[in-house]
């Protein structure tokens, strides 16, 4: 699969792209700030594929996110991309019209940027703040560690 990004920094967003028809065969979705620091905790995206299968696009739209998915999930899901975005890991870097490549037998997932490019767009972002500002989820959300290797406190 080869097309362009649909970046959506929450799922709720990208729920409501896909429900309103803003989601074109060929298109990538992909939901960042879900992984275990962003959401926090590693939200499970099952509405928006649910709704792209449903809808009968889940052949013809790929699905990036940073989140997780259940034994539920149909179509081209990749989840669990790590470093996520709230660790400045490169899908923060995307930007709507970014050409994903996906390449499953050869397991690569690609973007069309130079390292320069997504170095260059990484530095001008600011600082991630937690949606979770006291208690037990903002300490979470502060020591957690990768989805690759376990999303434990590091």
């Amino acid at each position: 699969h080869r097309g362009p990004a649909r970046v959506f920094d929450s799922e709720e967003e990208a729920t409501t792209a896909i429900m309103s028809g803003g989601i074109k065969t060929g298109d990538v979705v992909v939901i960042r700030y879900e992984g275990p620091k962003g959401g926090p905790g590693m939200r499970e995206m099952l509405t928006p594929t649910s709704l792209l299968s449903g809808m009968g696009m889940d052949k013809e739209v790929a699905l990036i996110t940073d989140g997780r998915f259940s034994g539920a999930t149909r179509g081209a899901a990749i989840g669990h991309v790590s470093p996520e975005a709230a660790s400045r890991g490169p899908i923060a870097a995307l930007t709507n019209g970014d050409i994903i490549r996906i390449d499953i037998p050869n397991y690569k997932l690609e973007v069309e940027l130079s390292g320069k490019e997504i170095s260059h767009r990484l530095a001008r972002l600011a600082k991630f703040e937690s949606k979770a500002k006291t208690g037990y989820l903002r300490y979470y959300a502060e020591k957690v560690g990768s989805a690759s290797t376990g999303a434990v406190f590091s």
